[in-house]
């Protein structure tokens, strides 16, 4: 038997520890377009500021893939898979047989189209590469504009901030992770960055990007007037990357289709990860999650299937994002809320808001309370009703509102 895995992130470093964990004694080939798998939420914060080495970011070192007896292609990329031959083509002319394809691929950045888009000195944050390009570009005073106020862009804003920079945030919606986030978390933000020295421009639309006579971005264009840039960070959300598996005729629709098993169309084929669209029995609908519990959890259940324990993957989602000293968790899909439900005063930098659709606790977004978001996972999970009262009083703990 043979494991064949394409991309080599974290979901493709978890299954290979699951199955090997599970006894799987075949053999596994890694297929990664960088270096050894390593951590991507950092490279927006501590690795960025530089606080965070090349060596704690690596998932694994190079010994543990000896050990476990896995054969790496990196710094290669799949070029095609024949799933009548079950084999995947590489852009080197490698060609490497499988029993169990599994796709980890992942996502990548939406991309600017406008004029300017083309200028030196714009920067999307994705890869270990990306990273260092910017960091090599932060200098003190001089002036870094963000474009899109989500996760990446406020983690980035406040990192550049820690790097002395000027730091402006152009966001097109009417508050900061405004499709994720209740607006109480919003202006909480809001006003924790403008406390930093951070410029927030909310209602901005960017209509161009304007260059020097090098042909770097010295100027983005907005519908209220220019603002001075040095440097820019696109971070306008991400995509899947599922085209070698649309090339291969899998079915895809915002992402890879895989059922509750993340099996694809193909049988002999799964996908993980960001990559991934599956069925939520929880949510009662198909969802793509950017998370990596998501991607960790999907790993764990494609290892439990290929080494011959049927396992469905139906996990309540969890998300994170840190900012200066604070920490927001996530737990839950709140799309479908019909109650919001503040439990504590944001003014004491600790607080929850609750997300309730027909009495039912769907999520929660937790700004530093640990205790409410441990909480909030068993709880979401078994459809907990609680009493909105209860939930109201910071002095009553989660596990007891019911």
């Amino acid at each position: 038997m043979s494991v064949v895995i394409i991309g080599a992130g974290q979901a493709a470093a978890q299954l290979i520890d699951s199955l090997r964990r599970r006894g799987y004694a075949g053999a596994i080939a890694l297929i990664g377009d960088e270096g050894l798998p390593y951590q991507r939420p950092p490279l927006s914060k501590k690795y960025l500021a530089g606080e965070l080495g090349l060596d704690r970011l690596q998932l694994r070192q190079s010994s543990y893939f000896d050990e476990q007896r896995v054969e790496l292609r990196l710094g290669r990329r799949a070029t095609a898979i024949d799933r009548d031959a079950k084999r995947v083509e590489l852009d080197d002319g490698t060609l490497l047989n499988y029993d169990h394809l599994v796709i980890a691929t992942g996502s990548h950045p939406r991309r600017l189209k406008m004029p300017g888009a083309h200028l030196t000195g714009i920067h999307y944050l994705r890869s270990l590469t990306d990273a260092d390009h910017l960091r090599i570009e932060a200098h003190v005073g001089q002036h870094g504009v963000i474009i899109g106020g989500g996760y990446i862009g406020l983690e980035v804003a406040a990192t550049l901030r820690q790097l002395g920079m000027e730091v402006t945030v152009l966001e097109m919606a009417d508050r900061v992770m405004n499709r994720v986030v209740a607006e109480p978390i919003s202006r909480y933000y809001e006003r924790e960055h403008a406390s930093h020295g951070v410029r927030i421009e909310l209602g901005a639309r960017v209509l161009a990007l304007q260059g020097d006579t090098n042909g770097r971005v010295s100027l983005v264009e907005t519908d209220r007037g220019g603002i001075k840039a040095d440097l820019v960070v696109v971070g306008i959300g991400v995509l899947p990357t599922d085209g070698l598996a649309q090339s291969a005729a899998l079915a895809c629709d915002n992402g890879i289709v895989v059922d509750e098993y993340c099996r694809t169309s193909d049988p002999a084929i799964f996908a993980i990860g960001d990559c991934s669209n599956h069925p939520s029995a929880h949510y009662g609908r198909r969802i793509r999650l950017e998370s990596v519990d998501n991607a960790f959890e999907q790993a764990n259940t494609v290892a439990a299937n290929i080494t011959g324990t049927p396992t469905k993957h139906d996990r309540v989602p969890w998300f994170w994002s840190d900012q200066y000293h604070h920490k927001l968790l996530i737990v839950g899909l709140a799309d479908g809320h019909d109650q919001t439900i503040l439990r504590g005063d944001p003014a004491n930098h600790s607080f929850s808001v609750c997300y309730l659709r027909e009495g039912e606790l769907i999520a929660i977004d937790t700004v530093n309370m640990a205790k409410d978001q441990m909480a909030a996972r068993k709880l979401i999970a078994s459809r907990m009703r609680p009493d909105p009262n209860k939930l109201a009083d910071i002095s009553i703990a989660l596990k007891d509102c019911g």
